[in-house]
């Protein structure tokens, strides 16, 4: 009779054994929701999360350009697309079909940031989260979200080189306490200033010439990003400095 109840034992344990890796793998609970292909021409809500999402693809080398986040699948959009499709091994036709599609919610995270960044990482290093700034946090927590979009093609042009964000939003309080600009993007979730593993600053310059970003700052040992001009904050003109 032991051994009876033994080999059941041994039988359940092994099943459970198989069953576990699926019951608890991390659950993309918040995955975004694509309910067709997208390609050039088309237009809607899904187009301007595909742009949030390509928008680091805005180009092959240092350009003056971005991706508009219009909801206007156009030439640019289509462009990106085809980047990102190269850059992780899929066919580079310009089509946003499923295999597209997983691509870009494999980058996402159930709380909405992506999954090399999350949120805490751009709090305002007062202790006062996206409150405080020059925008209400809501906004800010937006804003911070297509940050980290660019910031993941980036690290993926840097040959997935980790990145460390030294500073994210600011609000106005710590923004004055470390003599930032008084209209500084950071006071608007737009702006991070970074360091990516194993690049010099003048590395990561030239990758974020290529990653839609507006505003470019090289300092000696980290590189200030924003996208000033995509925002009607005051700075609509391209700002990169050496």
């Amino acid at each position: 009779m032991a051994t009876k109840y033994g080999m059941k034992g041994l039988t359940w344990l092994l099943a459970f054994l198989l069953v576990m890796p699926l019951v608890f793998q991390p659950v993309q609970a918040d995955a975004y929701n694509w309910t067709r292909t997208l390609k050039q021409g088309d237009s809607g809500a899904d187009v301007r999360e595909l742009q949030i999402r390509v928008a680091g693809w805005a180009a092959d080398g240092p350009s003056r350009t971005y991706v508009a986040v219009d909801g206007q699948f156009g030439p640019a959009t289509d462009a990106a697309v085809r980047r990102f499709q190269r850059a992780y091994g899929l066919a580079a036709d310009g089509i946003v079909g499923p295999a597209t599609q997983q691509a870009l919610n494999n980058l996402e995270a159930a709380d909405g940031s992506t999954r090399h960044f999350n949120f805490s990482e751009f709090h305002s290093k007062d202790g006062s989260g996206f409150s405080g700034g020059k925008v209400d946090s809501t906004t800010v927590r937006e804003n911070v979200r297509r940050l980290m979009w660019k910031l993941e093609a980036v690290r993926k042009k840097a040959g997935d080189s980790p990145i460390t964000i030294n500073s994210g939003f600011r609000s106005i309080n710590h923004n004055s306490n470390v003599g930032g600009a008084s209209n500084s993007m950071h006071l608007y979730g737009v702006a991070a200033d970074i360091v990516v593993s194993g690049r010099t600053p003048a590395q990561v310059r030239d990758i974020a010439k290529s990653s839609g970003f507006s505003g470019i700052q090289r300092y000696s040992s980290f590189v200030h990003v924003d996208s000033r001009i995509e925002y009607p904050y005051g700075s609509q003109s391209w700002w990169w400095v050496d």
